[in-house]
């Protein structure tokens, strides 16, 4: 594509043209002008002297004299730095003021004699073989008794008037030249003039789409031009004020896509992204400024997703589906889908919105095993229960040893069903005052609490020979329950004194670190497989479920140990390896 010119270059250039053309025409006119002006100025002159010779021949023609006609010729010519030539009418020359008249030829067939024998004046222009230059002849008739006596014939080289024409001429186009680079100049400044405002304006218009609103040139010239100012100034109001609103609207727009929980994902017609939040990008396990015009295929490997998005395409209605997302941790999404519509309703895409339902899909699971849970760890005493009470009512109550072993089995069972109701109430009672407001905590000594729960496992542990040893400062104060923080640690006691062998150690270790208050509990009991560590904090959840009831635990104590310590607003932690023990470990904020 051929570059364009600047308007100046476009304007200027025809201009001077104009300009030259125009003094180059009127230069040659005037030259010519001048020249037919100037050599009828000189035939006139010619003839001029003409007839004020005719006064000074009338004595020599009447007779004829041609001596003193010669004579007189060649006097009158000297003076009058012209040719003086007296030729009768039979062409024969009686006088020249150059040459010798018996020399010269007959002049019958000159024009200007020619013309002059008729009665009329002639003048031409001619090359002169007597004298070998270019003369210019004027003759006029010399008449006696009506009748042409003479013709007087006065003239002058052509190349004196050449001379003078040129000189005039060289003038006149040195003049032509200096007023031609004037206007020149006038048509470069004129063209300056009509360009310079529209370069101005285009600069501006330059600056607004670069979003520069604030410069506006000092333009003035033509009212056009005026005008045309005037109105790229309302222009760049408007279009500024229309942008600002636009960002505003955008700004907003993104700021509430931004702080959704909820992802939101629009897509072409074509299953190409258009637009998709920060929530969306998180569950997709992507980055925003990466998926911008990719299909949804390169972005998501789902299929459920992909004929979901399909379905919506091709639907008019609102289109709802819980899908399972498992390239980044298993998530469960639910899905509402929409058809997007441009301003004229047509369909240009869909709109999806995904809500991360994994919480509340694990929490309705352990609901459910809860529920399930809680009625088998409830049935099984209540059906040992009813069963020894209808042995017993059968006749067993008539043999006294039958009926003690019985109600002693009827009073386990009991105790069982009253620790999980305890532990149940217990469990639910702090979740009830944690979600109030918190349980009130005073700063109290950390050592005395380790102390007192250690002595209400002793009994236990001296039963199987176990030794429990405590490190810890003595003047470690923190913010706590008392009597909450010592069952947490009196059921990690409980649970590490169950499943160590006899005559092991059990190690409570209080530690500072990075801000935190670390009590750790450590046995060298059989310790936990790894696929049960991040369900041990569950309800009712027994890594042996056989040998857990045998010990009499209702699988409740470690989940009331971690609501213990969120409670307390810590956290708590487990390491362990089959046959070399478990440390479970309490992180409490730092007083």
């Amino acid at each position: 594509m051929a570059r364009k010119k600047r308007l100046l270059w476009q304007l200027y250039p025809p201009y001077l043209v104009i300009t030259v053309v125009a003094m180059v025409v009127v230069t040659w006119y005037a030259s010519r002008s001048l020249r037919h002006f100037f050599l009828d100025q000189t035939a006139g002159d010619l003839k001029a002297r003409a007839h004020l010779l005719e006064s000074q021949i009338q004595d020599h023609l009447d007779p004829i004299d041609e001596k003193e006609l010669d004579a007189f010729c060649k006097s009158v010519g000297k003076r009058a730095s012209s040719r003086v030539t007296i030729v009768l009418p039979s062409g024969k020359v009686v006088g020249d003021s150059e040459q010798d008249p018996s020399t010269m030829d007959s002049h019958l067939d000159r024009p200007e004699v020619m013309q002059a024998l008729r009665g009329g004046s002639g003048v031409s222009i001619r090359y002169s073989r007597t004298l070998s230059k270019a003369m210019m002849y004027a003759g006029i008739p010399f008449k006696k008794h009506d009748q042409v006596a003479a013709v007087i014939r006065v003239s002058i080289p052509v190349d004196d008037i050449d001379a003078v024409i040129r000189n005039i001429q060289l003038r006149i186009a040195m003049g032509g030249l200096i007023i031609a680079v004037f206007a020149a100049l006038i048509s470069l400044l004129v063209s300056r003039q009509l360009t310079l405002p529209i370069e101005h304006i285009r600069r501006w218009a330059e600056s607004i789409t670069r979003g520069e609103f604030q410069f506006r040139p000092p333009v003035s010239g033509s009212e056009e031009i005026t005008a045309l100012s005037d109105a790229m100034n309302q222009m760049a109001v408007e279009l500024r004020k229309r942008i600002d609103t636009i960002m505003r609207q955008r700004n907003e727009i993104e700021a509430v896509f931004s702080s959704m929980v909820e992802g939101v994902i629009a897509v072409d017609t074509e299953e190409r992204i258009i637009s998709l939040n920060n929530a969306a990008a998180e569950m997709f396990g992507c980055h925003l400024s990466e998926v911008q015009g990719r299909s949804i295929q390169e972005v998501v490997r789902n299929t459920v997703l992909q004929r979901f998005l399909r379905e919506t395409l091709t639907s008019r209605k609102t289109v709802e589906k819980d899908i399972v997302l498992s390239s980044h941790g298993e998530r469960v999404l639910n899905l509402h889908g929409n058809v997007l519509c441009d301003a004229e309703g047509s369909r240009i895409g869909a709109v999806v919105v995904l809500n991360d339902i994994t919480r509340i899909h694990k929490l309705e699971n352990i609901r459910r095993e809860f529920v399930a849970n809680v009625s088998h760890e409830i049935k099984t005493p209540i059906t040992a229960i009813r069963g020894f009470v209808e042995t017993l009512r059968n006749g067993a109550m008539r043999n006294p040893d039958d009926a003690r072993r019985f109600l002693a089995i009827i009073e386990k069972h009991v105790e069982r069903l009253q620790a999980i109701i305890e532990d149940l109430l217990s469990l639910s009672r702090i979740e009830q005052e944690s979600e109030k407001g918190g349980i009130p905590l005073f700063k109290s000594n950390l050592r005395d609490v380790l102390k007192t729960a250690i002595q209400v496992c002793d009994l236990k542990a001296t039963a199987k020979k176990i030794g429990i040893e405590l490190t810890c400062e003595e003047d470690i104060l923190v913010k706590i329950d008392p009597p909450l923080l010592e069952q947490a640690v009196v059921n990690l006691l409980d649970n590490a004194v169950k499943n160590s062998e006899a005559e092991r150690k059990i190690r409570v270790e209080v530690a500072r670190k990075d801000g935190e208050i670390i009590i750790s509990v450590r046995d060298q009991g059989r310790g936990i497989a790894k696929e049960h560590l991040p369900r041990l904090f569950e309800r009712f959840y027994r890594v042996d479920r056989s040998r857990n009831r045998q010990q009499g635990g209702t699988g409740l104590g470690l989940a009331i140990v971690k609501h213990i310590i969120q409670a307390h607003g810590g956290h708590l932690t487990v390491e362990s390896e089959p046959g070399k023990g478990s440390t479970f470990t309490i992180h409490l904020p730092r007083t």
